[in-house]
C-alpha cells in the first residue's frame, strides 16, 4: 500500500560502538533493519521509512545528521540506541541535526526468554539503558525531540510515530511554503497583524503581497472552454440552485466563480504559492470576493485566511499536509456565535463564505446570496453542515516576542435545527471540557478569532508540530482547569523570554 508522504521519508538511526565485536554488531544490524521494517510497513505510520548502517562512533554520526539536513526527501530522523552507544559520540551530531528527531525507546524482543538468557543476550540488548544515556545527552543539549516508549510492534507505539511523521510533514511544508496576500489584511484589526520576517525564521514560509488586479487580471485571462468545463463539474458535483442553473438568471454568477477559480491557480501556480489570502476591502476589479474558488482551492489542499489573515493561511496549508490520507478535512473557521442555553452550550463557527467542503462527506449545495460587504456582485458558495465527530480548532497568534498557538479539543455536533436561512458552510461544536473553561482560556491566551477547524488529525499532532517548531501551544482540553490554564500561562511567560536569551 502506498504510503501518503510517498516523496518523503524517514531516516533510521541505530547506535551502537565497536567494543561488542564483529558478531554482535552483525545482529544489532539485523535486528535494527527489521525493528525499520516493521515500523515501516505500519499503516499508522504514513512515510518510508528508510535504515541506515549503524553509527558507532562520532564523526559518522555528524555526516549522518548533516546528510539528513541536507535532503530535501527526509523529514525527519528516528533514533534507536539497541546497545550502549556513549553518548559523547553523539554531541557533535546532535549540535548539527536541524531535521526533526524521534527519540525510539524499544528493543528487538517483546517478551524475555527466561530460561535461555545469558550474558551474550545482555549484551546485545542494551537499549534499557543505552537509550537513558542518549535521553541524557539530548536534555543536557537541549535538544527538541518526541520521545516513544515501547515495542514497534503495539498500535500505540505506531500511532504515536505516526502522529510525529504527520507533524514533521506539516513542518517540512511550512519550509517549503510560499503563501500570497492579495491585498492587505482589514483595516484596524489586530490578531491578523503579525511578524513576518519572523514567521519565515520560525516557520520558513515566505510571506509576500501581490496586486488584487494581478489576481482580476489572471481571472479575466481565463478561456470560456475551461469555465465550461468547470461548470459542468460543478453540476456533477453540487445541488446547483435552480437560478444558477444554464439559462437562468444567475448562471452569469456561476461562471464567474468558476473563472475565478481558475484564474486563482494559474497565478498561485506562476508564483509557486500553496497559501494565498484575500480581503474584502480590497478587491480592485474583481466582480465577487472569491467564495466558491477559495473553498475548492481549499480542498485540493491549499491554505486559506480571509482578511489578510496570513497566519491561518500558513496553519491551514500545515494542517492540509499532516492530515493527508487520513479521512475528514481541514478549514479555515471563526467562532461566530453561541448557544448558551445551561447544560447545552455550544459554539457554532462560519465564516462569509470560506469554509472547505472537506469538512463533509454530504452533497454540497451552490448557492447565490448578497455579501453585505465589500461592494461587489453577490458571490457563489458552497452551503453545507460539518459532519459530527471529533476535532481540533487551532490558532496562530502573534504575542510580540514569540508566536503561539492555542488548540481546543472539540466534539462536532449536528445543529439542534435545520438552518434554512443562514447561506454559508458551518459547523456546530462543543468544546472540552466545557463552554466556560474553554471560553474563558481561550479568551486568556489571547487565541485568535480566526482559526483551523480539522477533523483529520488531533492534539497530539500540533503538539508535535509546536515542539518541532519550539514554539508555543496552549492546549484546551478534557483535562483544563480555568486556574492551571492561568498558571501555564505565567510559567510560559517566563520560559520563553529567557529561553531567547538576553
Amino acid at each position: 500500500m502506498s504510503k501518503p508522504y510517498a516523496d518523503r521519508e524517514v531516516w533510521f538511526l541505530t547506535g551502537s560502538q565497536d567494543l561488542y565485536g564483529e558478531d554482535t554488531l552483525r545482529q544489532v544490524a539485523e535486528q535494527s533493519q527489521a525493528i525499520a521494517r516493521e515500523l515501516g510497513a505500519a499503516d499508522a505510520v504514513p512515510v518510508r521509512i528508510v535504515w541506515k548502517p549503524v553509527l558507532k562512533e562520532s564523526d559518522s554520526i555528524r555526516r549522518m545528521a548533516l546528510e539528513a539536513n541536507a535532503s530535501d526527501a527526509c523529514i525527519g530522523v528516528i533514533a534507536w540506541m539497541h546497545t550502549f552507544s556513549p553518548a559523547k559520540m553523539w554531541i557533535a551530531g546532535l549540535d548539527a541535526l536541524r531535521t526533526p528527531l524521534l527519540h525510539l525507546h524499544t528493543q528487538a524482543n517483546v517478551e524475555l526468554p527466561w530460561s535461555t538468557i545469558d550474558f551474550d543476550f545482555m549484551n546485545l540488548n542494551q537499549a534499557a539503558h543505552g537509550d537513558r544515556e542518549f535521553g541524557y545527552i539530548q536534555s543536557r543539549l537541549g535538544v527538541a525531540r518526541k520521545t516513544v516508549v515501547g515495542h514497534v510492534s503495539n498500535p500505540v507505539v505506531q500511532s504515536r510515530v505516526g502522529a510525529w511523521v504527520r507533524a514533521a510533514a506539516g513542518w517540512a511544508a511550512t519550509h517549503e511554503l510560499r503563501l500570497a496576500r492579495f491585498g492587505d489584511n482589514m483595516r484596524n484589526v489586530a490578531v491578523t497583524e503579525g511578524d513576518k520576517t519572523e514567521a519565515e525564521l520560525r516557520f520558513g514560509v515566505s510571506v509576500n503581497t501581490w496586486g488584487v488586479n494581478d489576481l482580476a487580471a489572471a481571472v479575466d485571462a481565463v478561456e470560456d472552454s475551461a469555465v465550461d468545463t468547470l461548470v459542468a463539474e460543478y453540476e456533477d458535483l453540487y445541488d446547483v440552485a435552480p437560478e444558477l442553473r444554464a439559462g437562468a438568471e444567475r448562471h452569469d454568477s456561476m461562471r464567474y466563480g468558476a473563472r475565478q477559480e481558475l484564474g486563482l491557480l494559474a497565478l498561485l501556480g506562476e508564483i509557486g504559492a500553496t497559501a494565498f489570502t484575500t480581503t474584502f476591502e480590497d478587491l480592485g476589479a474583481l466582480r465577487q470576493l472569491p467564495g466558491l474558488a477559495v473553498q475548492r482551492l481549499m480542498a485540493q489542499g491549499y491554505g486559506f485566511g480571509a482578511e489578510g489573515d496570513w497566519k491561518t493561511a500558513l496553519l491551514v496549508r500545515a494542517a492540509k499536509v499532516m492530515g493527508e490520507g487520513l479521512p475528514g478535512g481541514a478549514s479555515l473557521m471563526e467562532d461566530y456565535t453561541y448557544n448558551l442555553v445551561p447544560g447545552d452550550e455550544k459554539i457554532l463557527g462560519a465564516h462569509m463564505l470560506e469554509v472547505c467542503p472537506s469538512l463533509t462527506t454530504s452533497r454540497p449545495s451552490l448557492e447565490v446570496h448578497p455579501l453585505g460587504i465589500g461592494g461587489r456582485e453577490d458571490p457563489v458558495r458552497l452551503v453545507f453542515d460539518t459532519d459530527a465527530g471529533p476535532g481540533v480548532v487551532v490558532a496562530l497568534s502573534d504575542m510580540r516576542d514569540r508566536f503561539r498557538l492555542t488548540a481546543n479539543a472539540v466534539d462536532i455536533v449536528p445543529p439542534d435545527e435545520d438552518l434554512p436561512h443562514l447561506p454559508v458552510a458551518r459547523a456546530v461544536w462543543k468544546p472540552r471540557p466545557d463552554f466556560a473553561t474553554s471560553a474563558e482560556a481561550w479568551l486568556m491566551a489571547g487565541a485568535a478569532h480566526h482559526t483551523v477547524l480539522s477533523t483529520q488529525v488531533g492534539t497530539e499532532v500540533f503538539s508535535d508540530f509546536s515542539d518541532i517548531a519550539r514554539t508555543e501551544l496552549l492546549l484546551i482540553d478534557e483535562g483544563t482547569t480555568s486556574r492551571q490554564f492561568a498558571q501555564e500561562i505565567r510559567w510560559n511567560q517566563a520560559y520563553y523570554r529567557l529561553a531567547q536569551g538576553l
